[in-house]
């Protein structure tokens, strides 16, 4: 009786030794086995691992790719144009012997302040150069410009035992104490194209106008031209046509026109002639036909 109850407790802690003694890498991590915090074993491949119970510690640090978002850079090209830059980096932890003698038991947020100061300080030196705009960093050609900040970065994150995978502008604005004034000289660039095209518009109907207005001129002068050629003609015409009148009957001709004379005379209501009786007006009124 003595002997099984010595026996379980014994088991208990051989179960207990073993048990802490195991541990599992997953294949999304890397693990150094500490003992006294020295690094005794790495583990980079998944599966079963061992260790000594108690005196030996497991750290496990994640193997996939790291995003680090860093707080915004304001830059000065060399247009002096300030900036304000919103970056981010992707890295991974490619050497966990070399980043765990570099950051120590600080751990990934150590690793990424450091990182953070390394790509704040390679955006400011690759942006602020002096042959780079911001027009540069605003187009297409800023891609350039992260490919240069991604190598140096990536060179001087090696002692962490880092590698930076990638690094990407997000945003670039204005400070906010320059978009006003950047806003109003947009604004007034604006209207000063929109008041040099409505100038370009009024001077081209101006143009327009002054050119109807001139062809009216001539159609109305050649059209006038042609009516004093067609009444002159017309006039001709009939003067022609009463001169042949006249030639063939004077008499009957001097009667038609008096017969006119008297219609136009006596046309309208309540005429009144003061004429003496024996005037040449009334011949054709007597019974007696003048005497030629």
């Amino acid at each position: 009786m003595r002997k099984s109850t010595m026996i379980i407790p014994a088991l208990v802690v051989v179960i207990a030794a073993l048990l802490s003694s195991v541990f599992v890498v997953d294949e999304r991590e890397k693990a150094l086995v500490l003992q006294f915090g020295q690094i005794k074993a790495v583990k980079t491949e998944p599966g079963l691992s061992f260790k000594i119970p108690l005196i030996q510690e497991v750290v496990r640090y994640d193997a996939r790719i790291l995003s680090l978002d860093t707080q915004e850079i304001e830059v000065t090209p060399a247009d002096d144009r300030r900036l304000v830059v919103d970056a981010f980096a992707r890295y991974r932890i490619n050497d966990v012997v070399q980043f765990r003698q570099a950051v120590g038991v600080g751990g990934i947020p150590a690793a990424e302040s450091r990182l953070d100061a390394i790509l704040k300080a390679q955006v400011r030196e690759v942006l602020g150069s002096d042959q780079v705009t911001s027009d540069t960093i605003l187009s297409a050609d800023r891609a350039v410009l992260m490919t240069r900040i991604r190598d140096q970065a990536r060179e001087l994150a090696l002692p962490l035992g880092v590698e930076v995978v990638d690094v990407r502008l997000k945003q670039t604005n204005l400070p906010a104490q320059n978009l006003e004034a950047t806003f109003s000289r947009m604004r007034a660039e604006r209207e000063r194209e929109a008041a040099d095209e409505i100038a370009r518009g009024k001077e081209a109907a101006q143009r327009v106008r002054a050119q109807a207005d001139r062809t009216v001129v001539e159609l109305v002068s050649e059209a006038r031209k042609s009516a004093e050629i067609i009444r002159g003609e017309a006039d001709a015409e009939r003067n022609r046509i009463f001169a042949e009148a006249f030639g063939q009957d004077r008499e009957f001709f001097e009667f038609y026109r008096s017969l006119a004379a008297y219609d136009r005379s006596f046309g309208a209501d309540n005429t009144t002639l003061v004429i003496p009786p024996d005037s040449e007006f009334f011949d054709y009124f007597s019974t007696i036909a003048p005497e030629r």
